[in-house]
């Protein structure tokens, strides 16, 4: 079992999808550049780790969510928080809606829980030939199913979880495959139903991109 503190915070005014990356900046800003984990930076280059602080959106509304170590580190946007900021070209007053901090007991256990998984990432240029090489459904979902599982992995290491038991995914149902670009760069994101046998937080971000609000997790509750 791990047990994590978990941060979110909800702003009042609403923002468009397009500009998440406008709303980190924001708040990368704000906190101070010298905080990496705003920006999973470091003077070596780009942090490969899992994002301990994401950006996203919850009912068209901004959402700040930190964990575990990215609460600790979330005093520093807070200490130097100011509501008038600018959002690429307009002027946005960066007020909190809400603010819930929360512990998370995560284990594995023999239960299987139902989770939403929204603009996920599963494919890079790899194994984007991989799967539509792929000649049956079946397939395609047990190749997904594995990125999954490899996700999930990067999100334990990342919190520092060791995880010994065996991780278990279904994936229920496709519900939608939409072409998008980030950076100029195509993509194919993914909504999807699954089941897995861990208990996770709602809301985090898994696969790529997660902390600009892909691969948005949440729970489906029975």
């Amino acid at each position: 079992m791990k047990k994590i503190k978990i941060l979110t915070v909800t702003f009042e005014n609403s923002i468009s999808s397009v500009e998440i990356p406008y709303f980190r900046g924001a708040i990368i800003q704000t906190s101070g550049l010298e905080h990496e984990l705003f920006h999973n930076h470091n003077d070596k280059g780009f942090r490969y780790a899992y994002p301990l602080i994401q950006y996203k959106r919850k009912n068209g509304k901004p959402l700040l969510l930190c964990l575990d170590k990215g609460v600790e580190s979330s005093f520093h946007f807070f200490s130097n928080h100011q509501e008038g900021i600018m959002l690429g070209n307009r002027k946005y007053d960066l007020i909190v809606d809400e603010l819930n901090l929360a512990t998370a007991s995560l284990n594995v256990t023999t239960d299987s829980f139902n989770y939403t998984l929204i603009d996920w990432l599963p494919l890079n240029q790899k194994n984007h030939k991989v799967y539509f090489s792929l000649k049956s459904e079946i397939e395609q979902l047990e190749f997904l199913e594995k990125i999954i599982i490899g996700n999930i992995l990067s999100f334990a290491k990342g919190i520092g979880w060791l995880l010994t038991s065996q991780i278990k995914v279904r994936i229920n149902k496709v519900n939608n495959i939409k072409k998008i670009t980030i950076k100029q760069n195509p993509r194919m994101a993914f909504n999807i139903t699954f089941s897995c046998n861990i208990k996770l937080p709602n809301y985090i971000g898994i696969g790529k991109n997660a902390s600009l609000g892909y691969g948005v997790l949440e729970s489906i509750y029975n």
